[in-house]
């Protein structure tokens, strides 16, 4: 099961728009001109035309003048944006003359290029902070109907070809939720199996809800959480398979699911696993990763209305491309 491989392929066949707001960092910049060499995305790159030229020069890129470039100081469809921005926050107090200001800001920008369906996503947070990213997302496309919650969800590459799909499992919430309720984990959950099905391919997710006890063997309130985040996503998500409490071993190892949760379409089977906090989940991916030489890819964030992804500010060329891929692949989903 090669999912780059075949993450790459979907994005070159189905080619979206993708937003890069920080037009002028070097690794972005970088990651556009291969993305752009390989097909995998038609890029709208914010920032000043001439600094732009002057870098792709600077570092030897042929390809970045096949994007398109906006400057968002000298934008001829400023207007047509602050007029959206206006009128999706006026409610909250905006005026048009701060709408006029943050059209200016490239994060912003890019969120609104996107909710005029001038665009299909976004990629940023090369030198920008999270909240920085996700404010104009969610002020702006806003979350998915029936989502509250933004999630973060890690793809996990393993050698343990027996476990998950074929080797293949995504892990979640390992980026955003400190401490999600009931309702939050559920929805997390049914989010995580649609971004399994939009990046692997995965047609049936199998999704353990994870906790350290399994159907009843441990009575705690983190568990009663977990029991009630299972019937909440049940009635969220009706024909998902998905199943709990669950500890690990039961909801990967077959004759530990069959032993602990006898009946179960999960136990034994799970390709995506629920954590039932931020520590939990952050923790169990990076001992994966750094233990088992799994290949750990993302956080994909979940549950806005139209992908944008946020960048680690310590991240490479080779993860600025994949996001770019990634962002493109949830966009090709999101219009199914």
């Amino acid at each position: 099961m090669d999912v780059i491989k075949n993450l790459i392929e979907r994005a070159c066949q189905e080619r979206q728009r993708i937003v890069l707001p920080e037009g002028t960092e070097e690794r972005t910049l970088k990651a556009a001109d291969k993305a752009i060499a390989d097909g995998i995305a038609d890029l709208i790159i914010l920032g000043n035309k001439a600094e732009i030229a002057a870098l792709a020069q600077k570092f030897g890129l042929s390809n970045i003048e096949k994007a398109t470039i906006i400057d968002p100081m000298d934008n001829p469809d400023a207007e047509k944006y602050a007029n959206l921005l206006y009128e999706l926050r006026k409610a909250k107090g905006l005026t048009m003359e701060d709408a006029q200001k943050l059209v200016c800001n490239p994060l912003y920008l890019g969120c609104l290029i996107i909710k005029a369906g001038d665009a299909d996503g976004q990629v940023a947070g090369a030198e920008n902070t999270t909240g920085n990213v996700l404010r104009p997302a969610l002020q702006i496309i806003k979350t998915t109907p029936g989502i509250t919650c933004v999630s973060g969800a890690m793809m996990m590459i393993t050698n343990a070809k027996e476990y998950g799909e074929e080797g293949v499992l995504f892990f979640a919430d390992v980026a955003v939720t400190p401490n999600p309720d009931a309702n939050q984990l559920s929805q997390i959950a049914v989010c995580t199996a649609q971004t399994a099905k939009a990046l692997a391919g995965i047609e049936q997710p199998r999704v353990a809800m994870l906790s350290f006890s399994t159907k009843g063997s441990a009575k705690h309130e983190m568990v009663e959480k977990v029991t009630e985040a299972t019937r909440l996503a049940h009635e969220l998500a009706p024909t998902l398979d998905l199943d709990g409490e669950l500890q690990a071993d039961a909801a990967l190892v077959p004759f530990v699911g069959a032993s602990k949760a006898p009946g179960s379409t999960v136990a034994g089977k799970a390709n995506v696993l629920v954590f039932p906090d931020l520590g939990a989940g952050n923790i169990g991916y990076k001992l994966v990763q750094r233990l088992g030489g799994a290949e750990a890819i993302g956080p994909v964030l979940q549950g806005i209305a139209r992908p944008v992804n946020d960048l680690s500010r310590g991240c490479s060329v080779e993860d600025v491309y994949m996001m770019i891929a990634i962002t493109a692949n949830q966009a090709i989903a999101a219009k199914k």
